[in-house]
């Protein structure tokens, strides 16, 4: 009985916390939209947990006039966001 030494040994696999990290650091996107409620200085990208809210649901949380329109829709920061979904939270009607 011979053992066959011209086989290829088997990968493992290395544990995540064990690989090398990469040496380069992502460089994070400026934002470039700001968000649409009067008061807020954040940014309403959606690389940056912005999103886009109609102005009907604008006008539940923050009353008529407090925000900017475009195209319909009111862009808000991730934090304005937060604030309406936890002022709907408790209401029976669907957004759509």
């Amino acid at each position: 009985m011979s053992r066959d030494t011209n086989r290829v040994q088997r990968k493992v696999r290395i544990p995540s916390n064990k690989r090398k990290k990469s040496s380069s650091k992502q460089d994070k996107k400026p934002g470039e939209i700001a968000c649409g409620i009067s008061g807020c200085d954040d940014h309403a990208d959606k690389h940056l947990g912005g999103r886009s809210l109609s102005q009907e649901n604008a006008i539940d949380t923050w009353g008529e006039g407090a925000f900017k329109v475009r195209k319909n829709r009111v862009r808000v920061c991730k934090a304005c966001y937060k604030a309406w979904k936890k002022d709907n939270k408790d209401d029976g009607t669907p957004h759509y």
